[in-house]
């Protein structure tokens, strides 16, 4: 967990209440009332304004709490609800495992499992298939900040356990969610039979690669989704129109940056052996296919070069987490959304694997 940021983390737990935009539109409407009692004529002039801004904020924030109130609370969640630590997480679990592993996948960034929905309901026709909402996503409650990766690792396993899957588990996780189901494995590896990693994100990229705007970006995008969301600002309804949901990614965003691993990188990193002999499957483009724009940020064509080579060697690092790996390269063309591009190609991939250790376990 970490150590720095509990004002940033204690902002965000009360930017996530959904009802915070109501209190501040009256404080804001409060202190433009005084101002116009003040006196004098720029003063009245100034609390006016805050006073119609106030309003404005006010009528944005009781239009968020109906927009939010239709549908939250009212079910309609595809599976189950179940107790993790106090607050509920969603699982949706379909399809029979028979005498194989289930396979539990995890996209990328902070998307809920529903991101994830084709390549679920795909592997369910085969086997048992799992879609696990982190907290602040999709079905699930908001956690308890800060979001990390170790924390969200702990979860994942918990929540399973309380809806009743049963091991052994192929995690199968894309991008930050590879560096999740990857960290999960390294703390049980006791409940995991294999692990198909997407293109998942190294740490050394984020520790060592060149300034990256796009992640920084992101986190504040997620920011100021967020305020806009709490002052109705948004068209969503029920839990799409939530403003945890963009606290949450906001909070473990704060992990990608260098600042940022060095809180949490001895829980996070999974290392080299840390894996044992555990099936692993890489699963990764040839090229920088998608990366374009990181390469036309380098300096001249030598900087380009290293920044490629760079990438394609982080792009490997996991190999090295298991004596039991191996890599398999995505269709010519894919990039790193190769998941939602080619989606027959991964529940290939990951079938194979289900097969296999059917095989070895029988």
């Amino acid at each position: 967990m970490r150590r720095n940021g509990r004002v940033a983390d204690a902002l965000l737990a009360l930017l996530s209440r959904d009802w915070l935009g109501v209190p501040v539109a009256v404080l804001v409407v409060g202190v433009g009332a005084g101002l116009v009692g003040g006196g004098a004529g720029w003063l009245v002039a100034l609390g006016c304004l805050m006073v119609a801004v106030g309003v404005m904020l006010a009528v944005g924030a009781v239009r968020h709490l109906v927009l939010v109130g239709r549908g939250v609370g009212a079910g309609g969640e595809p599976g189950r609800l179940v107790g993790v630590g106090g607050r509920r997480m969603h699982v949706l679990a379909e399809g029979v495992a028979g005498d194989g592993p289930t396979v539990v996948w995890m996209p990328g960034g902070h998307a809920p499992g529903e991101e994830f929905g084709q390549l679920h309901t795909m592997m369910a026709a085969r086997t048992r298939s799992v879609l696990v909402d982190r907290f602040g996503s999709g079905w699930s409650e908001v956690g308890p900040f800060p979001r990390t990766t170790a924390a969200e690792a702990e979860e994942l396993v918990a929540a399973l356990e309380a809806a009743g899957e049963r091991a052994p588990y192929v995690f199968v996780g894309h991008s930050f969610g590879g560096l999740l189901v990857a960290n999960a494995a390294r703390r049980r590896p006791d409940l995991v039979a294999g692990l198909v990693l997407l293109d998942p994100t190294p740490l050394e990229v984020i520790a060592f690669a060149p300034p990256n705007r796009l992640v920084a970006g992101m986190r504040r995008e997620f920011l100021l989704t967020a305020v806009r969301h709490l002052f109705g600002a948004h068209r969503g309804r029920g839990r799409g129109a939530r403003t945890g949901h963009y606290c949450a990614a906001a909070s473990i965003f704060a992990e990608l940056s260098p600042a940022g691993l060095a809180e949490v990188g001895w829980e996070t990193v999974v290392y080299d052996g840390d894996l044992g002999d555990l099936p692993l499957v890489l699963v990764i483009p040839r090229d920088l296919t998608g990366g374009e724009t990181v390469l036309a940020a380098a300096g001249d064509a030598a900087e380009a070069e290293r920044i490629g080579r760079f990438y394609l060697g982080a792009r490997t690092r996991y190999l090295a987490a298991s004596t039991a790996s191996r890599v398999v390269h995505t269709p010519a063309g894919t990039g790193h959304d190769f998941p939602t591009e080619e989606p027959g190609f991964v529940v290939g991939v990951v079938a194979d694997l289900v097969s296999e250790l059917r095989t070895l376990s029988p």
